[in-house]
């Protein structure tokens, strides 16, 4: 049996982005390790952090995140951090070359799908290259969630 203090929660889920995959088709997703501060990284652990308006942006060779919401640290005091500050997000370069390529060359965007722990308590977040969906598409994939919550229904009632 491990000690007491080193019980962990593997990949605890701290923000998750749902309308991301309501309002984009996702083609692809990567695991991407996040730049921190200290007080970031607490304010993470207590679970307050917000990506529903966030997205990732290539500037100089480099991939990051911009519009992420991470409220302060309450006992920080003076040595805190800014809520909605620029993070540079770790990917490896032959990740962020094929990254900066489809979204120059096809038109897609960098989507934060969530921020999480790891099993060695890394703060890490799933990125999604994805296409905006239209209208129709929208409607559609409605549709497609409505009649599997039904048939789930109808599934459970008779079976």
């Amino acid at each position: 049996m491990a000690p007491k203090g080193s019980q962990r929660v593997v990949n605890k889920v701290v923000a998750e982005n749902r309308k991301a995959r309501f309002n984009y088709e996702i083609i692809d997703t990567y695991e991407a390790g996040l730049v921190l501060m200290g007080t970031e990284v607490k304010s993470l652990r207590e679970g307050k952090a917000n990506i529903a308006e966030s997205y990732a942006s290539d500037e100089d060779g480099e991939i990051w995140l911009i519009n992420s919401y991470l409220p302060e640290y309450l006992q920080a005091n003076r040595f805190n951090h800014e809520p909605r500050r620029r993070r540079k997000l770790l990917l490896s370069g032959r990740e962020i070359h094929r990254l900066r390529s489809a979204v120059n060359r096809e038109g897609m965007t960098l989507i934060p799908l969530k921020i999480y722990f790891n099993d060695r308590g890394r703060a890490k977040m799933e990125l999604a290259l994805a296409k905006g969906k239209k209208l129709h598409d929208k409607r559609e994939s409605e549709k497609e969630r409505d009649w599997n919550r039904q048939k789930s229904r109808l599934l459970k009632d008779n079976g």
